[in-house]
């Protein structure tokens, strides 16, 4: 399983390699690499990045304290299971968060800033086209960094990025479920592109209060239609 989280710099430091480790194996549970249920080992763990059993434990305790893993007596560090009910109320809160973006601590928009949200946005047209789900995934995780970066507030950003992986699995492990996964799915980039589009609109516009409302207003249309994919599937 390779991912740039493999990668070893030769100078990253205690701080580098944890952080390495770190968003490696919270981009492999996110994207169901590791499945619900699965055992994480630390030793094998430790071979793998290249590095002494410490930091992969310090990583997994970090994981298991977000919710992502689970320590069980006499079996190991499992991956958490989710379940669309047990997190209504996480979502609840990702979407008021989403609206303080535009308003706390803004950032300045520059040209910088507005050619990255182009640049997303042509990688939306192009998955439009492709359809591939594994690079839906990406891109909305890369996409939620970047919308994130719109506020300099980083207790608002810590806060949302800890919800948003807690919920990053769902939509994925709900719709494989269904026959009609693909047509869901394709419905799903047509929308992310969407939101995408309209966001970089607002950014383009330097009105990043608008660009809050349109993000908030996405993610409580995707629960709605999370929540109706897990009925569904039942």
């Amino acid at each position: 399983m390779a991912d740039a989280g493999a990668a070893k710099p030769a100078d990253e430091g205690v701080r580098g390699r944890f952080e390495r480790i770190y968003q490696a194996l919270r981009t492999r549970i996110c994207m169901l690499d590791y499945a619900p249920g699965s055992r994480l080992r630390e030793e094998d763990l430790a071979e793998e990045f290249g590095v002494s059993r410490t930091p992969v434990r310090r990583v997994l305790v970090k994981l298991e304290a977000e919710g992502l893993l689970r320590s069980v007596h006499g079996v190991g560090t499992i991956v958490t299971d989710i379940d669309v009910d047990e997190l209504a109320q996480v979502y609840e809160l990702r979407i008021e968060l989403a609206e303080l973006v535009g308003k706390l601590s803004p950032v300045t928009v520059d040209a910088a800033l507005v050619a990255r949200f182009r640049d997303m946005r042509a990688r939306c047209d192009l998955l439009v086209k492709e359809g591939d789900p594994r690079e839906f995934s990406r891109i909305n995780m890369e996409f939620f960094h970047l919308f994130t970066a719109l506020t300099t507030n980083e207790p608002l950003r810590a806060i949302s990025e800890r919800l948003y992986y807690q919920t990053a699995r769902i939509w994925l492990k709900t719709a494989a479920r269904l026959e009609s996964f693909d047509e869901l799915l394709k419905n799903e980039f047509v929308t992310f592109q969407r939101e995408v589009a309209d966001i970089t609109e607002a950014v383009e516009h330097s009105d990043l209060v608008a660009a809050g409302h349109v993000r908030r207003a996405h993610i409580a249309m995707s629960f709605r239609r999370i929540r109706r994919a897990a009925e569904a599937s039942i």
